[in-house]
């Protein structure tokens, strides 16, 4: 069992920067990819960006990409979401997510590919 923490969500204007982290403790023995998802009110679970355990392989949501990035530290067990040059429609509730993995540089893009979850962290984004 893994169990992720987030923190650093909050509110921020438009135009502004957050970075979200994301801590993984218990069983961190293993190979995991990351993922961060978010939900806003009334709407489906989102993919926003993955990174693979290695290599540096990355991928994001076509709404984030240019503006997010997604970054890891396997020795501190921590995935970081840096976030800049916020819109309104990024408010949402954000959550990292774990995928025990054998493949090194595959970085699952479904929610439904991921085993862990974190409790989440609001992220709310003024206009």
């Amino acid at each position: 069992q893994v169990q992720l923490g987030e923190s650093g969500g909050g509110l921020v204007q438009a135009g502004g920067s957050l970075r979200l982290s994301c801590t993984a403790s218990g069983r961190t023995d293993s190979r995991y990819a990351m993922g961060w998802f978010r939900q806003a009110p009334g709407k489906e679970r989102e993919f926003v960006a993955a990174i693979s355990w290695s290599y540096g392989r990355t991928s994001y949501a076509d709404s984030v990409n240019g503006r997010f990035t997604i970054s890891r530290d396997n020795a501190k067990n921590t995935v970081w979401l840096q976030m800049n040059t916020l819109k309104p429609e990024d408010t949402a509730v954000y959550y990292c997510a774990a995928k025990p993995v054998l493949g090194v540089a595959w970085a699952p893009r479904g929610a439904g590919e991921y085993d862990y979850w974190g409790q989440g962290t609001q992220v709310t984004v003024s206009s």
